[in-house]
């Protein structure tokens, strides 16, 4: 079964998937925002005049790290509400068709890609530390860390989920089925992907070319999608690398500014930061000899051909037993 046609019967018009990345994106988020901005208006109001001060560069820091994580996953978790009511409600499409095109969701491949992608994060970060020991500060307090764990564990999931179900399931399908192929739909999510990240501490930090980073990390996310005909490789893989980068080692100049076990006070580098895609070649070869991948020209840019049958199952009334 191929992933982008299976989504053919819920088809909608090319305005209806970006309506619904932006609603469940912009509106999710900006509903989700509204107990952040509360707290930090709260902090403005009873704190003095140079704490009240805000600029990109401590907005990060004006919370507690555990309520501010907690409060910006929370966005997520309300983008992840808006937009499966959405597919739901507009596409009448099922969860599953969203997330694979196996029979059932391969939560095998999820495990190896959690499992995989975490011991090679995990080793490159302790090899890092043993060599300049001197790049890092051992923060472990426990019990901010248990409060971490636990806000880590339910909400970086959601996250990771929703950045996985609206750009390789849903955009990737909807343009996919409109253009009829499927390299632009693998551009196109993979760029939006990376420059929804301008955000970011990073770039005021590491300039603006580290958004190639991100572009390379969709395209990654995309093609692993593409060759596998599901997400469940891409939603380990995203779930795993969010979930270490807490919990383990974070910097003063990331997104994610929280109690975790390290914290890496080195002057970052941008060139280091490019190094650490080479990781990514590694494990495409590993998900490729272990999945068997072939005819990897067809899965990336083949075209996306529909039947007589196939074309009219375009928009059905969906039988209430299938929703």
């Amino acid at each position: 079964m191929n992933f982008i046609k299976q989504a053919n019967p819920y088809k909608k018009s090319i305005w209806s998937y970006i309506g619904g990345f932006l609603v469940s994106f912009i509106g999710g988020q900006t509903i989700g925002a509204i107990p952040l901005g509360i707290a930090i208006m709260f902090k403005i109001s009873y704190s003095d005049s140079k704490t009240a001060k805000i600029d990109e560069s401590n907005i990060y820091k004006l919370l507690d790290p555990n309520l501010f994580l907690f409060l910006m996953l929370f966005a997520f978790a309300t983008s992840m509400v808006v937009l499966l009511l959405w597919i739901k409600i507009h596409h009448h499409q099922p969860l599953k068709p969203l997330i694979t095109a196996r029979k059932k969701i391969d939560w095998s491949r999820f495990r190896f890609a959690f499992i995989t992608w975490g011991l090679v994060i995990v080793a490159i970060t302790f090899l890092d530390y043993w060599e300049s020991p001197e790049k890092y500060i051992f923060n472990f307090k426990p019990i901010p860390f248990l409060i971490l764990l636990l806000i880590s564990v339910i909400f970086i999931p959601i996250q990771a989920a929703y950045e996985e179900f609206v750009f390789r399931g849903y955009l990737m399908q909807g343009i996919g089925l409109h253009t009829k192929n499927r390299w632009m739909p693998l551009i196109v999510t993979s760029l939006i992907f990376g420059l929804l990240h301008l955000a970011n501490p990073e770039i005021e930090k590491l300039g603006y070319e580290v958004i190639l980073i991100y572009i390379a990390m969709g395209f990654f996310f995309g093609i692993i999608t593409l060759m596998d005909e599901g997400i469940e490789l891409a939603l380990g893989f995203h779930v795993v690398n969010n979930l270490i980068t807490a919990l383990l080692v974070t910097a003063d100049w990331t997104a994610f500014q929280t109690e975790s076990i390290f914290r890496d006070i080195s002057e970052p580098d941008v060139k280091f930061q490019f190094l650490s895609l080479l990781p990514l070649l590694v494990m495409l070869y590993i998900f490729a000899k272990k999945y068997g991948w072939a005819d990897w020209k067809e899965k990336l840019t083949g075209k996306i051909e529909l039947n007589s049958e196939e074309i009219a199952q375009t928009n059905p009334e969906i039988p209430s037993e299938n929703n």
